[in-house]
């Protein structure tokens, strides 16, 4: 009996190394990698809008690029594709993502601290904006004649207004009789202007008339604004 007990301990150790290095199940973590996204061309047509690339504009930020979607001539979206990586920048684009889609042109304010990302942004926009009109020109319907909603977008300009600040003028697109944009043709080189005019935009779009309130600090603008305004309506017919 006593010379069964070295045989058991012995046993027993045996079995320690396989209880210590047996792998444990479900321990193992997950990586996941981002898969990345498909390039875009410089423009395409997609169930929901027309993609367009704006210009690259070099800054000494670094590159600035937008990504534009548009449903005819509205700009529904826009994405950076390239901005410099800093503080001022980041905070800066969803201001003016937003300014564009208020102003749905590139007639927007420069962000306070991102002057330089906002002039790069704006230039970027507004080639995406020419390209758009481009192709949206050079795009006939398969029958030949207009689309329906080709047909029913008139862009008439307004009067042109001589002011002690300067000239303005208005550009107005319907679509039927709903104003779906404004665009300033002539505006004077005044900072009150430029802070202005999204404003007298966003509230045309809102009111759908010249029958707005003019602008605080921008009331000889806010005034030639809304009677150029009066006359593309009128010139619409």
């Amino acid at each position: 009996m006593k010379r069964a007990i070295p045989v058991v301990v012995l046993s027993i150790a045996g079995l320690v190394p396989v209880w210590r290095y047996e792998p444990s199940i479900g321990g193992g973590t997950s990586t996941a990698q981002a898969t990345p996204a498909p390039s875009a061309s410089s423009s395409g047509g997609t169930s929901s809008g027309t993609v367009v690339k704006g210009t690259t504009v070099n800054t000494e930020k670094g590159p600035v690029e937008v990504q534009v979607t548009f449903q005819g001539e509205k700009i529904t979206a826009v994405k950076m594709l390239q901005q410099p990586n800093h503080p001022q920048t980041t905070a800066a684009v969803p201001k003016l993502i937003a300014a564009t889609l208020q102003a749905q042109s590139a007639d927007i304010d420069t962000v306070s601290g991102a002057t330089i990302t906002s002039e790069a942004y704006k230039e970027s926009l507004q080639a995406a904006i020419d390209e758009n009109a481009k192709s949206a020109s050079a795009s006939p319907s398969p029958s030949g004649s207009p689309s329906p909603s080709a047909a029913a977008s008139r862009t008439v300009d307004g009067s042109a207004l001589n002011t002690e600040k300067g000239p303005v003028q208005v550009q107005v697109t319907f679509e039927g009789d709903k104003i779906t944009a404004v665009k300033m043709l002539q505006q004077p080189n005044h900072p009150q202007t430029t802070a202005a005019v999204p404003k007298l935009i966003a509230a045309t779009l809102q009111a759908q008339s010249a029958d707005i309130d003019t602008v605080s600090g921008a009331t000889i603008t806010s005034e030639a604004y809304k009677e150029s305004l009066q006359a593309a309506i009128d010139a619409k017919g």
